[in-house]
């Protein structure tokens, strides 16, 4: 059973999209639902024109791929299942299978495949952007770990002002003054009082 096109927009299809080989691809059963077609439709559609799909644009799952997929978003195969291994289009193949389609659904909703994967890609470039930072700030870090532990100290130092920016410190406040009459005590001085000594009497011959 497939959805009325008003369901689909950029937002929904990204979440048929899956990581896959390293690959960002949509499962044929979700890429025949959003294009309002059956699945073996679908895959029929592209066996007869297979020399319009290389590797790069379509790809069958092996068992464990498919397995570990399950797995990943959580569904069962059931009952009366697929007899066969799942289909994965990459983003050219989606749009290929559009034209095979030949439908006018095909043909709209493949606006909103090509706005999911750009998304998808968008938000990829992002976060390899961030983990080559952190990969050449790890190599940093490793490099100078053998050779001077305060560079060490001073590269996280420098993460955490990043993350955590330190406050300004607070000007020092003006001495106060002393309220009332201040007197200096002067030091007094001891003196030893010298004692006189007595002359000697001269004794008598």
């Amino acid at each position: 059973m497939t959805e009325s096109l008003a369901t689909y927009d950029a937002s929904t299809v990204g979440q048929k999209i899956s990581t896959i080989r390293e690959q960002k691809v949509i499962l044929d059963a979700d890429l025949a639902a959003i294009y309002g077609v059956e699945t073996k439709a679908l895959n029929r559609a592209v066996k007869r024109n297979i020399h319009r799909f290389p590797a790069d644009f379509i790809f069958q799952l092996t068992k464990e791929e498919d397995d570990a997929l399950r797995c990943q978003i959580g569904t069962s195969k059931g009952k009366g299942g697929r007899r066969y291994l799942p289909y994965a289009f990459t983003e050219h193949g989606a749009i290929m299978a559009a034209t095979v389609l030949n439908s006018p659904r095909a043909v709209q909703t493949s606006v909103f495949i090509v706005r999911a994967f750009v998304r998808m890609r968008a938000v990829l470039m992002d976060t390899r952007e961030l983990a080559r930072k952190l990969a050449a700030l790890e190599r940093e870090v490793k490099s100078r770990l053998d050779t001077h532990d305060a560079a060490i100290v001073d590269n996280l130092s420098r993460i955490m002002d990043l993350i955590d920016p330190p406050s300004r410190p607070e000007p020092p406040e003006p001495p106060r003054k002393l309220i009332g009459f201040g007197v200096k005590e002067s030091r007094a001085k001891y003196t030893t009082k010298a004692t006189a000594t007595k002359p000697k009497r001269k004794s008598a011959r």
